[in-house]
């Protein structure tokens, strides 16, 4: 136990030496905190919603556009739009030489048969792939409008009920779906746990890759089993990955809470206390099976840039949530969502994910977790047969078949 524990104090002592990982683990948080502040004093009370569509969304411009009625019925413009933004021409030459002298940005022209086909033409100078619609939705408008004899109120209504009550029969706060944060939220904490697992578990591949070509790795199993190798290795780095993910979670639950205050942020986006110990809890067993499996893949390879190259054969697993994140989130509790965050592999990213856009079913939680211990203690069992002097000292190239093999004890 007492070389376990040498093993356990160098790894974390040389790992917090390291200035790269003292900025990841304080400085993210403090320019999180610090953009936080800013955007609290900016905003005075405005919703959160509100800041990140400033902040995402490019600033609108309204523009002069021109149509041509040749269907005659246009009669009104209606008084919500705003004064000068719709420009009648009598024919198209007029309205085109209002288009190269800059007047209009562009013009519609409304066919007799309009009420036949329902199609309009539009003309710009220049269009680009990707919005530019302009701002077509005035004339629409405009057209509806005068269809229904200059009716604003039933024209609204053709658009769908004007005000819509929702009341949902669970009593917790319901979060609203047009709110940018209900995306964003689950989304943020999705790749903080992909980030932290991902770069724990490549602390300990990297330093037994690295022993490895140094060839200090000779000179350790001279005073030392690979078994208690493989274990401080695995507690030291596993306990630095706990103190970052504290750190990050809790930082990032602080900053909800004082939202709610600061950004008029609605109770809704606040995360549950008992949401960083779940946090926790699928950060170690996460780290337990991907750390266990770098580990595997660095006793197996002869260099650190093998090693590289073959860490997708680990990570992969872990990056089907990041590509399905859109379905996650907008279903948590779908199919997809339930079995992603049950199968043990892609349990620590995705229930963290659901935890975050909904509430989850406590017994799947469990079982998820108790899944995902059983495959933690099953792979640290394999890893350790990957362990023995004779396969760490070897040199042999890396191989998948292998690996896969010595995983699934067929050595």
């Amino acid at each position: 136990m007492n070389k376990t524990w040498l093993i356990i104090r160098h790894e974390i002592f040389t790992i917090l030496s390291r200035p790269s990982f003292l900025f990841v683990l304080f400085g993210i948080p403090i320019i999180g905190a610090l953009i936080f502040s800013v955007g609290g004093q900016l905003s005075r009370g405005n919703p959160a919603q509100n800041i990140l569509s400033s902040l995402i969304g490019s600033p609108q411009t309204v523009q002069t556009e021109g149509y041509i009625d040749q269907s005659d019925l246009i009669k009104q413009i209606p008084a919500d739009v705003p004064a000068g933004l719709l420009i009648a021409f009598s024919d198209e030459t007029s309205a085109r030489q209002a288009l190269q002298t800059g007047e209009i940005s562009a013009y519609y022209v409304v066919p007799s048969d309009y009420l036949q086909t329902g199609q309009i033409t539009a003309v710009k100078a220049n269009f680009t792939p990707i919005g530019d619609g302009g701002q077509s939705g005035w004339l629409e408008w405009t057209l509806k409008v005068n269809l229904l004899g200059g009716n604003t109120q039933l024209a609204q209504l053709l658009n769908g009920p004007i005000n819509v009550e929702k009341t949902a029969l669970s009593a917790a706060p319901q979060r609203e779906q047009s709110s940018m944060l209900t995306y964003f939220l689950p989304y943020g904490v999705t790749m903080l746990f992909y980030i932290i697992i991902l770069s724990a578990a490549s602390l300990l591949l990297n330093s037994v890759a690295k022993e490895k070509e140094n060839r200090t790795m000779e000179i350790l199993l001279a005073s030392v089993t690979p078994t208690q190798l493989l274990s401080g290795k695995i507690i030291g780095l596993g306990l630095l990955g706990l103190l970052q993910t504290i750190i990050w979670v809790g930082t990032g639950r602080i900053l909800l809470a004082r939202g709610a205050t600061t950004f008029n942020l609605s109770q809704a986006f606040q995360l549950p206390p008992s949401f960083l110990f779940w946090g926790l809890v699928f950060f170690l067993l996460g780290y337990a099976v991907y750390a266990s499996l770098m580990a595997g893949l660095g006793a197996l390879v002869p260099n650190l840039r093998e090693a590289t190259q073959a860490t997708i054969l680990v990570i992969f697993p872990l990056i089907i949530p990041i590509v399905l994140l859109s379905v996650l989130i907008q279903e948590p509790n779908g199919t997809l969502a339930v079995f992603l965050s049950l199968f043990p592999l892609t349990a620590p990213v995705t229930m963290m994910t659901r935890l975050a856009a909904g509430t989850v079913p406590i017994w799947q939680t469990l079982l998820s977790a108790v899944l995902l211990a059983i495959t933690a203690v099953l792979i640290v069992r394999s890893v350790a047969r990957m362990f023995r002097a004779q396969t760490i000292l070897s040199g042999q190239p890396f191989s998948r078949k292998l690996f896969i093999s010595t995983l699934f004890g067929k050595p």
